[in-house]
């Protein structure tokens, strides 16, 4: 079982490696400060469990649990807070530890990791995330997949566009959209609309389009993707 720690204080960190150290499955494979640093180590290190603080500066636990790359790992939140609790369950998290752990508490913790990373795993698709962490220019973008108008692709990059911008992500289109799910369809070999965002689909000349969207965007829609983009959202072609 291998474990990623996550949080800001370094005796808090230190303190639940050690009593982790009482279980022979569990291997503490690293120690994250903070939001930014754990989404990249989760990444790089591909843990099967995140021992997650949910009060951290920056990024917070439940900022960090929406941006997981799938398949997540599963979670358990450690706080000092109870009231975190009905958003941590909200992420499926599988147990919600206050501060300071106790052996016995974190023992029984243990046990329902165990009885999850043993059980045989259902046949059901990777829920999508809700938000999306993008690093640009030096700053962190924090977007919500809903309050996304379109995708446009930039060679190993997407602009996601949205209300409030449209930062660069270090992304393939081909890979973000697998990720998003079906809530999302490509119009051309360089862009994809959101479904919800879409209001009309102008038709144009040699069997081309012009996608609509709120908030005015337009965007290209090419021939050989227009009639997924009609059967999508429903309408004859």
């Amino acid at each position: 079982m291998r474990v990623l720690i996550v949080d800001d204080e370094a005796p808090a960190r230190a303190r639940l490696q050690r009593l982790l150290q009482a279980f022979a499955e569990v291997q503490v494979v690293g120690q994250a400060r903070d939001g930014h640093e754990a989404l990249q180590m989760v990444a790089s290190l591909r843990p099967d469990v995140v021992l997650l603080d949910v009060q951290m500066p920056g990024l917070n636990g439940l900022d960090v649990a929406a941006s997981l790359p799938e398949p997540a790992p599963t979670l358990v939140f450690v706080t000092a807070y109870d009231h975190y609790a009905a958003q941590a369950f909200d992420t499926d998290a599988v147990d919600y530890l206050l501060k300071p752990v106790e052996p016995e508490r974190l023992a029984r913790t243990v046990d329902r990791l165990r009885a999850q990373l043993n059980a045989p795993r259902r046949g059901t698709a990777p829920r999508p995330p809700s938000q999306l962490l993008i690093a640009d220019l030096g700053r962190m973008h924090i977007v919500r997949v809903a309050d996304i108008d379109w995708l446009q692709a930039a060679d190993n990059y997407v602009v996601v566009h949205h209300a409030h911008g449209a930062p660069l992500m270090r992304r393939t289109l081909v890979g973000l959209l697998a990720d998003l799910g079906s809530g999302f369809v490509r119009t051309h070999r360089g862009a994809a609309v959101a479904l919800a965002r879409v209001v009309q689909v102008r038709r144009l000349a040699k069997g081309d389009a012009t996608v609509l969207l709120r908030g005015g965007a337009q965007v290209p829609c090419s021939r050989q993707y227009r009639t997924a983009l009609m059967a999508s959202l429903g309408a004859p072609d």
